[in-house]
C-alpha cells in the first residue's frame, strides 16, 4: 500500500516539484510557436496537393473505366 500524504504536505511535494521547472523564455515560446504555424502550413499543402492528385486520380480511372465523372 501507498503511504497516505496530508494535503499540506503534497502542497508543500507540488511546489518544490515547481520550482524545479526550467520555463522557457518569451523568445523559446515565440520561436517554438512560429514553427508549429510553418509546420502546420506546410503539412497542410501537403495534404492538400496529395488529396487534389489522388481526386483527379481516380475520377480519370473511373471516367475512363465506365465513363463516370466525379
Amino acid at each position: 500500500m501507498m503511504a497516505k500524504t496530508s494535503p499540506l504536505e503534497f502542497l508543500q511535494q507540488v511546489s518544490a516539484e515547481t520550482a524545479k521547472v526550467v520555463w522557457p523564455t518569451r523568445r523559446e515560446t515565440g520561436i517554438t510557436t512560429l514553427m508549429v504555424v510553418i509546420f502546420a502550413f506546410v503539412a497542410s499543402i501537403f495534404f492538400f496537393l496529395v488529396d487534389f492528385i489522388i481526386r483527379n486520380g481516380v475520377s480519370a480511372l473511373l471516367s475512363y473505366i465506365g465513363g463516370v465523372s466525379i
